[in-house]
């Protein structure tokens, strides 16, 4: 029987990651751990999201260091990248980097700030799920 969890390398985490446009960022906000949902997209080795004045915001400014979870699953089969890296606000020209990848704000709010998260760590694993409640239905 072959091993229900495997691990993926970094080249299989960025494609993954690159086929998805929706996770979760961990964050540090005055000695607390903050998670939110954002939607994303990648830049080359980076992520890039659009942010307004918010705790978001201020959390990444104050601190650079952040976290950041993608997942997905079905009834068979579930895939989840993790990265731990740094934040920055783009100001000025670097900001249009935005311009040239897919990521637009989900919600009619004005969002004009883009943040680059860099990895400094990422890890992704596999697993081939069984759960035999499931078939119970």
């Amino acid at each position: 029987m072959s091993d229900p969890v495997r691990k993926l390398d970094r080249d299989a985490c960025w494609e993954f990651l690159r086929r998805h446009e929706f996770g979760r960022l961990a964050f540090h906000l005055a000695g607390e751990v903050h998670i939110t949902p954002i939607n994303y997209a990648v830049d080359g080795q980076t992520l890039l999201f659009r942010t307004s004045e918010g705790n978001k915001l201020l959390g990444v400014v104050m601190n650079d260091d952040v976290a950041f979870e993608i997942d997905e699953y079905s009834d068979d089969h579930a895939t989840s990248v993790i990265l731990r890296g740094t934040a920055r606000v783009l100001e000025g020209q670097e900001a249009y980097r935005a311009d040239n990848v897919p990521l637009r704000p989900w919600v009619s709010t004005e969002k004009h700030t883009v943040v680059e998260i860099t990895p400094t760590e990422m890890s992704g694993r596999s697993f081939d799920l069984d759960k035999p409640w499931t078939h119970m239905r």
